[in-house]
């Protein structure tokens, strides 16, 4: 049965009128439920994660400013969230529900993340609504606990995994892979291990062809035996922040093929959302649900 992280603290309560769609989260387990894809037995509810694993991949100034409130208001202007003791609990919720689905992986091919893909937050600070790292803390708590060698993050957000790439950058047993919007935040690109740029517009023949081309042969050359998925749905041609032109099938048929190389290859899967920003709230769940429907109809 496909396992899935959600909490109702997912969905934090924002000003009224806030450019998230912080609504996304509980409309995609109302409707995953709706239409019988999963039933109450499929989600979990995480705990707090433990600091010792925060700190596996934040830095100690950092964290404690998290969980006293004291982080710089610039810096909370660049995560785009009012600093609110909710707030903090939730990122401690949604990067426990990523550890756990690691050993749920482990034990049934894939599990997956109801929020997270939060591949913005850096070692030391956040931005552009990620605060702590949930793939960065649990690829590191693979590590640490010798339950992997080498870890794949295949990051297809639109936006860079500009984060991500900073946090294992000295770090040879991630290998960090992003497919993102060459014209698109940030504007100041990190190095991932591997970067690919996409032009505005880009349709879905070229995106996929692009990705049937990569990570077959990324996977043949880094021999991943685990593989975290942020699977970002801000690629829709109706995404207001993505510049991609990528239709809601194009997308489907890119889970599939994530899905597919994992299971070809035997390796265990995360999988946490990552962005979607579309006008229409209907266009950013029915992409997400789409992944879970692909992961359940696959592995199960």
């Amino acid at each position: 049965m496909l396992q899935i992280a959600f909490s109702p603290v997912y969905r934090l309560r924002l000003p009224e009128g806030h450019r998230f769609p912080m609504l996304k989260y509980e409309l995609i387990h109302e409707q995953l439920l709706y239409e019988g894809t999963c039933t109450e037995a499929n989600f979990f509810g995480p705990e707090p994660v433990d600091d010792r694993w925060a700190l596996g991949v934040h830095t100690p100034e950092y964290v404690q400013a998290l969980k006293t409130g004291t982080v710089d208001p610039k810096m909370m202007r660049r995560i785009g969230f009012p600093l609110t003791p909710d707030l903090i609990d939730r990122e401690w919720i949604i990067t426990q529900g990523t550890i756990d689905c690691t050993q749920l992986a482990k034990r049934d091919g894939v599990a997956m993340n109801i929020a997270g893909g939060t591949h913005h937050a850096f070692p030391d600070r956040g931005e552009g609504f990620c605060m702590l790292n949930d793939v960065g803390v649990a690829a590191n708590y693979l590590l640490e606990t010798k339950q992997v060698k080498k870890i794949l993050v295949v990051d297809l957000d639109v936006h860079q995994g500009n984060g991500t790439a900073v946090m294992f950058q000295a770090e040879p047993r991630v290998y960090t892979f992003s497919m993102h919007g060459a014209d698109n935040y940030p504007l100041r690109k990190e190095i991932s291990d591997l970067d690919i740029e996409l032009p505005t517009g880009t349709t879905d023949e070229f995106y996929l062809n692009t990705l049937y081309d990569t990570l077959p042969r990324l996977i043949s050359q880094q021999q991943p035996d685990f593989l975290f998925y942020v699977s970002g749905v801000d690629i829709l041609a109706s995404d207001r922040l993505g510049k991609l032109s990528v239709s809601r099938e194009g997308c489907r048929q890119r889970d599939v093929f994530v899905f597919e190389q994992a299971i070809q290859n035997n390796l265990p899967i995360v999988v946490s959302m990552g962005g979607g920003y579309s006008p229409r709230l209907t266009d950013i769940v029915e992409a997400h649900c789409n992944t879970f429907r692909v992961a359940a109809n696959l592995f199960f």
